[in-house]
């Protein structure tokens, strides 16, 4: 289960994401600019939901002890040259 709650709402804004499988949790602290929210497809989707989506794709191709602590969204890219282009597949359809 991935729950994501905003922590602060100004530029970059800030999220506070948990994520829990069977007994384990894991916590990891995002931020993400407004500016790439809209690139991953904010009219779609609130921020937490697009942060909810961008831990989605993570957690197919990493369990959760891989995931960095704290970082900022653009640095998935870096790992995962595909993600802007399939984070959209863990949005809400238009």
């Amino acid at each position: 289960m991935i729950a994501v709650e905003q922590t602060g709402h100004d530029e970059p804004m800030a999220f506070k994401v948990t994520i829990t499988e069977g007994g384990d949790q894991s916590i990891h602290h995002v931020t993400m600019s407004r500016a790439h929210f809209d690139q991953l497809g904010g009219g779609r989707c609130s921020p937490s939901r697009c942060i909810e989506a961008a831990f989605t794709f993570l957690l197919q191709r990493e369990p959760k002890e891989a995931i960095l602590g704290n970082f900022d969204v653009t640095i998935i890219s870096r790992y995962f040259p595909e993600f802007e282009r399939k984070v959209g597949d863990y949005l809400p359809r238009a």
